[in-house]
């Protein structure tokens, strides 16, 4: 009997069902939906999983913060002025008074605790940053979807809009308003009015930005064969509004989200700063920056505290939001 002139078994292989070539064939052509795909983009990206997970820290970190204070610090407006030198009016001890007591050291001229101020800081900037992106994406994500899909008029008279709050002075308009506004409004009093002022009014002015973003991607996504599908079958304006539009412009709201957030922080630091932020003697980084500028040549310390807080909180969202943009960006190349 002649020998086969070709290898039988390898024919033999290339031609067997799938079932039988293991379940290693079959996990390698299993499919994946596009949150998967996007977890797995994000999970290669070390910087931006480092960003996310500081992120997460400094939201408990606001959300824990009595218990944190009563466990590692002191009231955050209780006065230590044994703690101060009376001659100078700065913290006894080196580094702005850090010890075991005091983990960040002690303000100067009062003594209060830079620990307990910084971790309710956190509360403020979070606060007003992650609310003030609420009313932006809100604002922006409805105006913008409304302009793209109808077009005409209406797309005119909105993208008119956004380009005259985008060329409005915001810091100047949020000092004038703060300095004429009551104490009381609303049942509000004190810090309470100023948060909500902060609040309304930057994310007011930071809904533009979402608006062009989503106007944008709806000019593109109003053509596709799915939105015409949905047409054909009956379905109203809403419906293709919110039903088949919007899910697919959950990707670009969500990445300018994570984007917008740390720019709000640094805008309500500079507002504290200037003196139209929450009032003293409610704790805010950017306020604690404006009170070190007066002392920062003998206790340079409580000048760099409450900056290196800023710094990192803000790089760390800067970092998270350009992994998860990356990450659900369908050309990227993570």
């Amino acid at each position: 009997m002649t020998a086969p002139l070709h290898d039988t078994s390898a024919d033999a292989e290339k031609t067997a069902p799938a079932d039988v070539a293991g379940p290693a064939v079959r996990k390698s052509v299993e499919g994946r939906s596009l949150r998967q795909i996007a977890w797995s983009r994000l999970k290669r990206d070390k910087l931006a999983l480092a960003g996310g997970i500081v992120v997460i820290l400094l939201v408990l970190v606001a959300i824990f913060a009595p218990l944190i204070v009563s466990l590692f610090g002191h009231p955050p407006n209780q006065f230590h002025q044994d703690k101060i030198d009376p001659l100078f009016g700065t913290p006894t001890g080196s580094f702005g008074g850090i010890s075991s007591e005091h983990l960040l050291g002690v303000e100067p001229g009062n003594g209060r605790d830079v620990f307990s101020r910084i971790v309710y800081g956190a509360r403020i900037s979070l606060l007003v940053a992650f609310l003030a992106a609420m009313v932006a994406v809100l604002l922006g994500t409805v105006l913008g979807i409304v302009a793209g899909y109808f077009g005409g008029w209406v797309d005119s008279v909105i993208s008119r809009v956004m380009d005259m709050l985008l060329a409005f002075p915001q810091l100047l308009f949020i000092i004038s308003l703060v300095s004429v506004l009551p104490n009381d409004l609303l049942g509000m009093t004190g810090s309470s009015v100023r948060i909500a002022i902060l609040v309304a009014v930057i994310g007011f002015f930071g809904w533009p930005y979402v608006g062009r973003i989503v106007r944008g991607q709806t000019l593109s996504l109003r053509e596709k064969e799915y939105v015409e599908a949905a047409r054909s079958l009956g379905a109203g304006q809403r419906y293709v509004l919110f039903k088949e539009l919007l899910p697919n412009l959950v990707a670009p709201i969500t990445v300018y989200a994570t984007l917008m957030i740390p720019t709000n922080i640094l805008t309500e630091a500079a507002l504290s700063f200037l003196g139209a932020g929450v009032k003293p003697p409610t704790a805010s980084w950017g306020q604690m920056l404006s009170t070190a500028v007066d002392t920062y040549q003998s206790d340079p310390t409580f000048m760099v505290v409450p900056g290196l807080a800023i710094f990192v909180t803000v790089l760390a969202f800067n970092l998270f939001g350009d992994g998860v943009r990356d990450a659900l960006d369908p050309k990227g190349t993570r």
